[in-house]
């Protein structure tokens, strides 16, 4: 009996064993290690620093052109849009060869105690040859108003034996003209007119008296040209009459104020 137990309670105490273990396992188990050093604090962490930025290139400033004194700018300095201004001038080529050049005259003149007052308009077309002569033919009308002098009155004359204080007339021509710029804005004024027109006359029964006959004209001066813009101008020129006789339709000198309008491509 007892060689059979003593493998009983071997096999017993074997088997009982691995439940012991696990039990000791699941036990807590205190730390009896002596503390160690406090941890040692995380080093900060340093920010990364931001890359330069490039200042932005700036372009190269451009070479300013050398300023030189020239003829129509002595100090090297130029106005702002002085070409524009003077756009189809007389130093530009003009925009059109064709022109309605239309013109209005006033002219005074004192002959032997006659006063003469004149006023006329003559429009024309004009055609541009090259690019500073032109040519163009027109018409002209003018009125002439004449009256005795104030000397002439006061010395008792009259004009005719009708008590006139001053006799009036009125004309009408056909007319050709030529011009030709010859600096800038200056240019020479050439022109030819007849006209059919009525002039006094004086008699010594009757006194002044008014009739009709055909006048020949030549005139011939200088002018001035100011530009309204690319199509227009306006012309200030003197004249001298040649046949500045007692029975010339105009005075000796003429003062005309012109219109240009350029027509046409």
């Amino acid at each position: 009996m007892k060689r059979h137990l003593l493998p009983l309670l071997l096999l017993v105490g074997v088997a009982y064993l691995p439940a012991q273990q696990a039990q000791a396992q699941d036990k807590p188990v205190l730390n009896s290690a002596p503390p160690g050093p406090p941890p040692t604090p995380p080093r900060p962490v340093e920010p990364t620093p931001a890359p330069a930025t490039q200042p932005a290139t700036q372009p190269a400033p451009e070479p300013q052109p050398e300023v030189r004194p020239t003829p129509d700018a002595p100090s090297g300095l130029d106005f702002p849009n002085r070409k524009a201004t003077k756009a189809g001038g007389a130093e530009s080529r003009p925009a059109t060869k064709k022109f309605i050049y239309t013109n209005v005259g006033l002219g005074f003149a004192s002959n032997g105690g006659l006063n003469q007052f004149n006023v006329s308009a003559a429009p024309a077309l004009g055609y541009r040859v090259t690019d500073k002569f032109a040519i163009g033919p027109g018409i002209s009308y003018a009125y002439s108003s004449y009256s005795l002098s104030n000397s002439a009155t006061n010395a008792g004359y009259v004009l005719n034996r009708q008590g006139d204080k001053s006799i009036s007339s009125s004309s009408v021509g056909f007319k050709g003209f030529a011009q030709y710029i010859v600096y800038k804005e200056f240019f020479l004024h050439a022109e030819y007119e007849v006209t059919n027109a009525e002039l006094i006359d004086y008699d010594g029964n009757n006194g002044y008296f008014k009739y009709k006959r055909t006048v020949t004209t030549p005139l011939a001066g200088i002018g001035y040209r100011s530009y309204l813009g690319e199509h227009a101008a306006v012309d200030i020129v003197g004249l001298y009459n040649f046949d500045s006789s007692f029975g010339s339709l105009y005075p000796g000198f003429v003062l005309r104020f012109s219109f240009l309008f350029d027509i046409g491509k």
